[in-house]
């Protein structure tokens, strides 16, 4: 059964986070709707203040919603009464330094989601913690070391062994691959798919890495200004993004050029403050194609019939963009009633150019 078949796992719909008091408030994730499948690895990429943590922390429990809801549907094996509420899923943070206890060794952080009402671990829960540590990689000598005698990729690997003790299928990654050299990021991703198919779990990864999501994730999300903007197939979104904030996440990947040169197209502007959005599309402020349209009524995720994959993308004029990628008509692309205008003084940035296919 392919991911696409599956049931859901994780349903989440109209999904609202925001910060701060009723004067100043703060829209951290705004009307965000999508369903995690079982078996998948989905991925939520976006620059820094996107919202893609606070969308994660709010997944986990970790972030009370404002509005919409989040629902687990876990699978059921018996062990769990009906009258019980579903379990958390379990959180792999950004910064293993934090997330791990300085005091203690480390095979007691490993277990101690299963014991998370006793004061002090069971010794007997020593072997469980072994035996997750040689699960992702790790000799059992570390089991008595405190985390500062570890190396950070050892650490890392540390916090993936105790997501993985408490047995709940769905496990949540903050930027598992921050501070990490290429080398061992490699090695975590490779881990990371092994334990995913072994054990068969459901990962929700937020990154700022497209190469590396590109390689492990089945969906991706696409996240600009607390809002969702494309939603699809990883093969669909990154080869044939229709969003041009997409468009441009692409374009920026890092590519090893031998001989000559690579124009990068670079966005103009800052994001939006998300205290004071602009109104309707919150990335029309930075889009070479807004019309006055994008200000005065808010895009949402429609299918591009053309793209398998339930491809959506919230945009005005993604037929335009996808057009001109795809090599459309030119004297239809650039009559003036299609040329992109100037949008409250901001004058059109050079039009993008199609993005090379990721390999």
């Amino acid at each position: 059964m392919t991911p696409s078949d599956a049931q859901v796992l994780v349903s989440v719909r109209a999904l609202g986070v925001t910060y701060g008091g009723r004067k100043h408030p703060l829209q951290a994730v705004s009307n965000v709707t999508f369903d995690v499948r079982d078996g998948e690895t989905f991925a939520i990429i976006g620059e820094s203040g996107s919202g893609k943590t606070t969308l994660l922390k709010a997944i986990a429990g970790l972030v009370k919603p404002t509005s919409g809801t989040i629902e687990t549907h876990y699978r059921d094996n018996g062990a769990r009464r009906s009258s019980t509420p579903p379990p958390y899923p379990q959180v792999v943070f950004q910064d293993p330094d934090l997330a791990l206890n300085p005091r203690v060794p480390v095979w007691k952080s490993i277990v101690e989601p299963l014991a998370p009402q006793r004061i002090r671990i069971p010794p007997e829960l020593r072997d469980e913690a072994v035996a997750l540590l040689r699960l992702v990689g790790l000799d059992a000598e570390l089991a008595d070391r405190r985390p500062h005698q570890l190396s950070g990729g050892q650490r890392q690997r540390v916090t993936m062994a105790r997501a993985l003790s408490s047995q709940v299928p769905l496990v949540l990654f903050d930027e598992p691959l921050s501070g990490q050299d290429v080398s061992l990021q490699a090695v975590l991703l490779r881990l990371l798919e092994r334990l995913r198919k072994e054990r068969a779990l459901t990962y929700v990864i937020v990154s700022h890495n497209v190469a590396a999501v590109a390689r492990t994730a089945d969906r991706v999300g696409v996240m600009y200004a607390s809002k969702l903007v494309e939603l699809g197939d990883t093969d669909n979104v990154l080869s044939h993004p229709r969003h041009p904030y997409t468009q441009a996440l692409v374009a920026a990947v890092p590519r090893i050029v031998v001989r000559g040169g690579r124009r990068v197209f670079v966005i103009q502007g800052e994001p939006p403050d998300l205290r004071h959005p602009p109104s309707g599309c919150h990335f029309r402020t930075r889009c070479a194609y807004a019309i006055e349209r994008c200000a005065n009524e808010e895009p949402v995720l429609r299918g591009d019939p053309a793209r398998a994959g339930h491809h959506q993308v919230a945009c005005h004029r993604w037929e335009i963009i996808a057009a001109r990628l795809e090599g459309g008509p030119p004297a239809a692309l650039d009559s003036p009633a299609l040329a992109p205008p100037m949008v409250q003084g901001i004058p059109a940035a050079e039009p993008i150019e199609p993005p090379e296919e990721l390999t």
